[in-house]
């Protein structure tokens, strides 16, 4: 009888996780894109539809290697419909919207040597978004319209790389002003080679996917990324989610859950608001969540 009624315990939570999730999935207005150039790059910016007079809370989006800055727009577009402001960077290893890579350009370091990888490795990266940043604060039609003491980064796989170095990962790149980073399926094995993880100094949530072998793994393993984070700090793990879930290739159910946990974790850290369930009760569609909100 115990075990019937824990049963249905677990399956009336499930239930309501699932509604939890479609409510942050879905709730979001329409949102507008625009690319510009700020800082000497080519940035699409996503906004709300709506006309808003404060001050909105503001994120960087960092794309993934040989992508681009609109590859994950079904993200960008949901968070700036729920009433942030993202920018996304051109890099200069971007293949597609008009980049200037090539598919064939190989890394600056090979990815399965990590130990060859430092603080010099993709450092034009961290210097497009901290250059991007110092522009919107200069720039008349943007700081005013930003609140600076809610900014937020996000990156996939070498954009997780990208902004996990802001964050502290690696010391020479650590900025200041950042409130909260979410890194996509991050390619984070540099970091584990130089045991730099502990360095970062601001809420972190970790995405990832069961079939996500070539990255998640070095995430959740003991002794991993997750492991190696100072708290606050989260891990998602998505059934069924391979590297490609966070790009628009990605399947619609897998971006639905993205989008939920993605907008919980910011609205609680950017916008201050309560955290939600997603944050600490996994869904159905989650393998696996980890959490330790307080240091």
């Amino acid at each position: 009888m115990m075990l019937a009624r824990r049963a249905a315990f677990r399956a009336l939570l499930i239930l309501l996780m699932t509604g939890a999730l479609s409510a942050f999935a879905g709730a979001a207005a329409s949102a507008k894109e625009e690319r510009l150039s700020l800082a000497g790059l080519a940035v699409t910016v996503w906004q709300p539809d709506a006309a808003t007079s404060s001050a909105r809370p503001a994120i960087i989006f960092s794309h993934g290697f040989h992508g681009c800055d609109t590859q994950s727009r079904f993200l960008a577009s949901a968070l700036a419909g729920a009433g942030y402001l993202v920018f996304a960077p051109q890099h200069r290893d971007a293949t597609c919207d008009g980049g200037g890579g090539r598919l064939s350009d190989p890394p600056e370091e090979p990815f399965v040597k990590p130990g060859l990888w430092s603080d010099a490795t993709y450092r034009d990266r961290a210097e497009d978004i901290t250059r991007l940043i110092a522009e919107l604060k200069r720039d008349d039609a943007w700081r005013q319209r930003i609140d600076w003491a809610r900014l937020g980064l996000v990156g996939h796989s070498l954009g997780g790389y990208t902004v996990l170095g802001l964050a502290g990962a690696w010391p020479q790149w650590k900025l200041s002003g950042i409130k909260a980073v979410l890194a996509l399926s991050p390619y984070i094995e540099p970091y584990l080679a130089k045991s730099t993880l502990s360095g970062i100094a601001v809420p972190v949530m970790y995405q990832g996917g069961t079939l996500d072998i070539g990255i998640t793994p070095a995430v959740g393993r003991a002794g991993g990324g997750y492991d190696s984070s100072p708290a606050p700090k989260y891990f998602v793990e998505f059934r069924g989610a391979g590297h490609l879930a966070w790009t628009d290739l990605g399947p619609a159910a897998a971006h639905a859950a993205i989008i939920a946990y993605s907008r919980a974790f910011f609205d609680h850290y950017l916008e201050g608001a309560p955290a939600a369930a997603l944050l600490t009760e996994p869904g159905a569609e989650v393998e696996k969540l980890r959490f330790q909100s307080r240091q």
